[in-house]
């Protein structure tokens, strides 16, 4: 079998600091050979050699003074600029659109819990998305200003959560997490137990069902990689 028969081959910017779910969601949802890089640690990919490139979440800042930082930001942008299909996830899409040109803050608050979020554009990420759907998020930065060509493809009240440049998607959403991954999550945050409980709650069986709906990106993000493959070899 010829190297383009075999199945994609992804490498996975792991910036989770060793989270012991993250690795684990992310080998379920994708349908990839994983080459796995834990880059807060400074492990990175020496070249391109991949169908794709994802990045996870982290409970970094990417505007944080780290030595691991900046060095990922330009892999991205690279990345990026020879045409490999990127996806972000929550930091993730932050490091995307930082190493696009946009601008991450903190927002001064957290968002947290199953949420509802707003399609506002048609595109192959999201197709089959419902247009209002609903997905688990916790994050306290946020992309303030976009790439100056990128596309926004998903908001809610507290902003940005889906955007596209090119072959490069961010969302800030998690479509990975179960249940267990966001119980495990919101029980770590430094939040008020009002808070911390109120999310717990809501993490219940018919959210999650809910939010398993927006798992279909992944695989829009797959089969969208193969066919850049399929062209670049044809």
């Amino acid at each position: 079998m010829s190297r383009h028969d075999d199945r994609l081959r992804v490498g996975l910017l792991d910036a989770s600091h060793g989270d012991t779910h993250t690795r684990r969601n992310f080998r379920r949802e994708l349908d990839a050979e994983l080459v796995e890089f834990d880059v807060t640690e400074g492990d990175r990919p020496t070249g391109f050699e991949f169908d794709a490139v994802v990045i996870t979440g982290s409970r970094a800042s990417v505007y944080w003074d780290e030595a691991w930082i900046d060095p990922l930001v330009d892999y991205v942008a690279a990345a990026h600029d020879r045409g490999l299909p990127v996806l972000g996830v929550c930091y993730g899409h932050q490091v995307l659109a930082a190493a696009l040109g946009g601008r991450v803050e903190s927002m001064g608050e957290y968002e947290i819990g199953y949420r509802e979020v707003t399609r506002v554009a048609d595109d192959d990420l999201l197709a089959g998305v419902p247009e209002r759907f609903t997905a688990f998020t916790t994050h306290s930065d946020a992309v303030t200003e976009l790439p100056s060509e990128a596309e926004l493809l998903a908001e809610n009240d507290y902003g940005v959560h889906a955007f596209r440049v090119g072959d490069s998607w961010g969302v800030q959403f998690h479509p990975e997490y179960d249940r267990e991954t966001a119980t495990d999550l919101t029980k770590r945050k430094d939040l008020d137990d009002d808070r911390i409980r109120s999310v717990l709650d809501g993490i219940t069986a018919e959210n999650y069902d809910a939010a398993c709906r927006t798992k279909r990106l992944f695989d829009n993000f797959t089969d969208y990689a193969r066919r850049v493959r399929s062209e670049a070899t044809a």
